[in-house]
């Protein structure tokens, strides 16, 4: 059974690639987070998704912020 590391991995990396695939930087999710109303500063966004370690909350944001309408696992 994998661990909760390789869920976060994995994780990180499914939004890491919707970053890519929106054309977005950390610095432009940043700022569309931050005008919808949530207040992230760039280094905290990046660490974050760089860890694996947020809540799905955050991943639903960041998946509204990218105009993400369908994500694949």
């Amino acid at each position: 059974m994998p661990q909760t590391d390789e869920y976060e991995t994995r994780i990180g990396l499914i939004l890491k690639s919707e970053i890519k695939r929106a054309g977005f930087t950390y610095a432009t999710l940043t700022d569309k987070l931050n005008e919808m109303g949530i207040a992230e500063k760039e280094a905290n966004v990046r660490n974050k998704i760089g860890r694996g370690k947020f809540s799905a909350a955050f991943m639903l944001q960041c998946l509204e912020a990218l105009a993400v309408t369908d994500l694949r696992l």
